[in-house]
């Protein structure tokens, strides 16, 4: 197996004031209007005749005596953002895919109102090494080829003296994202023989000793005696034991101390390592053949703890990744079993497929134990969050408007869409009565996404709670702008976001 976190940060990533000769791949940043710059030898004219015309995202190889040079879109003079650079960066690295050494003036293009020099350098370190993003895996591939499956190894921003230091402050911050997103994609595409819940426990414990993170990991006997019900029934048709990490980062000062943090901010990440739907068995399909991915959550949350460190986090954040196969056999849990969560409220089983909100229950009923100021979870929950949103989007519900809406803020900056959903307790609180139990699991056919919502509020007690529901964009089909065909690690750059900009929810 590779380790993606490592393979993105081992392309090196340079700032200079020209591209060097050894850059066989050039992309230039071209307007829509204005000079066109020299190093493309070719005229707006010429350009236009051959289909550029500048727009953002736009491309157009041209061949050289050394590689190729890339026209690269950005648009009016003055209106590219850092999504719109993150995604133009893509656009590039896909147009040069076949080059060792890409140089770029992209983070020096002229930027819109708002967009900082550093935000843009970041975005398009974050879209290039991202788009260069290969899963090896299992494949039969020479010792010495490349980990990431792709021919870079280094990178270069062209940069003036002027703005060089933001230029490479921001190329630091984005490569340290990118690792962290590729790491859960890495994760995530995983063959299920290969990552169970000890083999992803194990990879926090050995990830925490370089990341700043103190982690703990909780067996079977020791989730049964803190009565974990919840991931417990789950775990009950899998000969592979469920593990419960725990992951706390605290801010220090320069000197090494703890620091003081802005807030207290807890992350809970669905671990199912794989999902056959229990005795509700999923159809056999090719959407039960990527149930690998079920994990997608967890991933996302230990990639997303992986970077705090390093960006210099200053709210306290605590992590539980809830983790275990989902599996039939002759012990599984079944329909019209009542478990008891970590809470102490009682659950009564009527689908096993709904079996993600039933560990992440006892995760956040731990997580308000701890005396958090906000709670986000992720996972890929419902087939009715990608039935409403498509592919590209995540549902976004929870308790507390202002929380929500921190987390939308985080979304709409990284550009991991998600879109919020009403979490209408007071009208389908009661789909979830139960006859035997303080509740059930499933809430009947329709409005899946909010009824397993309202399931999870139930844990939160009041805490300001957000939910994202993953299920749409957890993979791609094919290579589409920084994703490659594959698991796409959305949630890990949306939860760095919200952690290092965290502050507690105000009343």
């Amino acid at each position: 197996m590779t380790d993606a976190s490592v393979a993105v940060r081992s392309v090196t990533v340079t700032t200079a004031r020209s591209a060097p000769d050894v850059a066989t791949g050039l992309g230039v940043a071209v307007a829509t209007k204005g000079a066109v710059p020299r190093q493309l030898g070719m005229s707006r004219k010429a350009l236009e005749a051959n289909g550029f015309e500048g727009k953002a995202g736009q491309t157009l190889a041209v061949p050289s005596a050394d590689g190729v040079v890339v026209a690269i879109g950005v648009g009016d003079p003055g209106s590219i953002d850092a999504n719109g650079l993150r995604r133009a960066a893509a656009a590039f690295t896909r147009a040069a895919s076949k080059h060792a050494h890409l140089a770029t003036t992209l983070a020096d293009a002229d930027l819109a109102a708002g967009t900082t020099r550093s935000a843009a350098a970041q975005a398009v370190t974050e879209g290039v090494l991202l788009a260069s993003y290969r899963y090896v895996g299992l494949k039969n591939q020479p010792d010495d080829g490349p980990a990431l499956g792709s021919k870079l190894d280094a990178l270069t921003l062209v940069a003036s003296s002027k703005t060089a230091a933001d230029v490479e402050a921001g190329a630091a911050t984005g490569a340290t994202i990118a690792g962290a997103a590729a790491f859960a994609r890495e994760l995530a595409n995983t063959p299920p023989t290969y990552l169970n819940a000890k083999d992803i426990a194990a990879k926090a414990v050995e990830l925490g000793a370089s990341a700043g993170l103190e982690v703990e990991v909780f067996n079977k006997d020791q989730l049964e005696a803190m009565g974990c019900g919840g991931i417990l029934g789950v775990n009950r048709g899998s000969t592979e034991p469920p593990r419960m990490v725990k992951l706390t980062y605290v801010p220090k000062t320069a000197s090494g101390r703890a620091a003081k943090p802005t807030g207290h901010l807890a992350m809970v990440g669905k671990g199912i390592m794989y999902d056959s739907g229990g005795i509700s068995l999923k159809p056999s399909d090719a959407f039960h053949q990527v149930m690998k991915m079920d994990m997608s959550g967890a991933a996302a949350v230990l990639s997303a703890m992986s970077a705090l460190s390093a960006l210099g986090c200053k709210a306290k954040v605590t992590a539980w990744l809830m983790c275990t196969d989902n599996m039939p056999s002759g012990s599984a849990l079944k329909l019209g079993d009542v478990l008891t969560m970590r809470n102490g409220k009682t659950v009564e089983i009527h689908n096993t497929d709904a079996e993600g909100r039933l560990v992440l229950a006892d995760g956040l009923s731990l997580a308000v134990e701890e005396g958090v100021d906000a709670i986000v979870d992720i996972a890929t929950l419902t087939g009715s969050a990608l039935g409403a949103l498509g592919e590209e989007v995540a549902a976004l519900l929870g308790t507390h408007q202002g929380w929500i809406d921190a987390v939308k803020e985080s979304s709409d900056r990284i550009d991991e869409p998600t879109w919020q959903l009403p979490l209408e307790a007071k009208r389908y609180r009661k789909k979830l009565d139960s006859v035997v139990a303080d509740m059930r699991n499933i809430g009947g056919p329709y409005g899946g996404t909010i009824t397993a919502s309202i399931f999870l509020s139930e844990f939160t007690g009041d805490v300001p709670y957000a939910h994202l529901d993953i299920a749409g964009p957890m993979k791609v089909d094919a290579d589409n702008g920084i994703y490659a065909k594959g698991a796409t690690g959305f949630g890990a750059r949306l939860l760095i976001d919200v952690a290092t900009n965290f502050e507690p929810p105000a009343d």
